[in-house]
């Protein structure tokens, strides 16, 4: 089964991307895998209490997880499963894609303030044409409706 990868973080842009991904896998019969990254800066401060901190941020994770989980299972009919991975995300996204074939399709959500799209969507588009993937960018700002026009 054809995944889409999308990526999980506190940005704003991240929802669009997750009901981009979730909405695409039910039209086509796939499935969504959701990656969080820790970075491991996070850590490196408080060394002594580093795996209490590790322990911490995936309990965030999972709780964040399981709002966009639920909201999938009960309006898209997905079931999405959930990666973390701790490391830069760029060089973390690369290695999930090269270990689980499945993945199809990079989503990611571009931000839509002056800021730009985003670290992520910066450094991955640049690298696009040599991507073993697509990538699917999705605007921050784009409406509900218009994101179930287009899947």
């Amino acid at each position: 089964m054809r995944k889409f990868l999308v990526v999980l973080d506190d940005t704003r842009e991240c929802l669009n991307a997750m009901r981009f991904a979730a909405m695409r896998a039910a039209h086509t019969g796939g499935g969504v895998q959701i990656l969080s990254i820790i970075p491991p800066d996070e850590f490196r401060t408080w060394i002594g209490i580093a795996d209490l901190m590790r322990a911490e941020a995936r309990e965030r994770i999972e709780a964040h997880f399981e709002v966009f989980a639920k909201w999938m299972r009960d309006k898209q009919g997905v079931n999405p499963e959930l990666v973390v991975r701790e490391g830069d995300p760029l060089a973390e996204i690369l290695a999930q894609v090269r270990d689980d074939s499945d993945i199809g399709v990079l989503v990611l959500g571009a931000g839509s303030d002056k800021s730009g799209p985003g670290p992520l969507v910066t450094q991955l588009s640049r690298s696009a044409g040599t991507l073993p993937i697509p990538l699917t960018i999705v605007p921050g700002d784009m409406s509900k409706e218009r994101l179930e026009a287009i899947t």
